[in-house]
């Protein structure tokens, strides 16, 4: 497996409410990868994103040895803690909190978790599939059928989302079992990169077959053509091309 991520605070936001930390074992075939977008007032995006990463990570790590299902949840949970705890401590903090998706990776099998509406997605080397759902408002009427794909995707209230990590002292995420193949890659993004680009924008870019890190970048740089009008961020997976059979 390759690993790699990038980060931009894009054309208009002052700071940087995004991040994403990737933790991979020695061996490469074990690795977390995590994607965090803050909401709150000055510096508390910032602060809801960061801990929010740093905790799911840590307590991911360390849980590893057992299931990647009972792995991920507990990680959440911990996770959502940190930033509720924080957030009732620091009067500048309180009401934050933070998107999260987040992949286990051991081997072939893979988890993905995520709260809100930053993304995951996996690549087969010829078509891209969303994994994840976005817990937000415009989704849910895209769900129940009362506005189209197209209508969501520049609805005034896209980015009201309806569950975030650190708002409630208690949040589900959603989770969701892949197993990888050759040639597979896993693409986890916040929605400074799959609010501006169509999923067919993004297909594109992963099917011209470049690095991750050459990939990151023309993701990023895809995102800030649409203006940048919010952060960026992604995290790849891919399993490498020369594994030996």
């Amino acid at each position: 497996m390759e690993y790699f991520g990038l980060t931009d605070k894009g054309r208009v936001r002052p700071t940087n409410q995004d991040i994403f930390q990737i933790e991979a074992r020695e061996d490469n075939q074990t690795a977390l990868l995590v994607v965090c977008d803050g909401m709150g007032g000055a510096n508390a995006g910032n602060v809801a994103s960061r801990f929010a990463a740093q905790s799911f990570i840590e307590s991911a790590g360390d849980a590893l040895s057992g299931t990647l299902d009972e792995t991920a949840r507990q990680a959440l949970k911990q996770a959502n803690e940190t930033v509720f705890s924080l957030a009732g401590r620091q009067p500048e903090f309180r009401g934050m909190g933070t998107t999260l998706v987040a992949a286990l990776i051991q081997g072939d099998c893979a988890t993905v978790i995520n709260v809100g509406d930053s993304r995951a997605y996996r690549f087969d080397g010829e078509a891209m599939h969303q994994i994840s759902e976005d817990h937000s408002y415009v989704e849910e009427m895209r769900r129940r059928g009362k506005i189209t794909e197209a209508d969501a995707r520049t609805h005034p209230q896209k980015n009201l989302i309806t569950r975030a990590v650190g708002v409630e002292p208690y949040v589900e995420g959603d989770l969701f079992e892949v197993r990888l193949t050759e040639k597979d890659m896993l693409l986890l993004c916040s929605d400074g990169l799959s609010g501006f680009c169509s999923d067919a924008e993004i297909e594109t870019i992963l099917k011209e077959d470049l690095s991750d890190e050459e990939t990151a970048q023309k993701l990023i740089d895809a995102a800030l053509e649409k203006g940048g009008r919010d952060n960026i961020s992604v995290a790849l997976a891919t399993v490498s091309h020369n594994t030996e059979e």
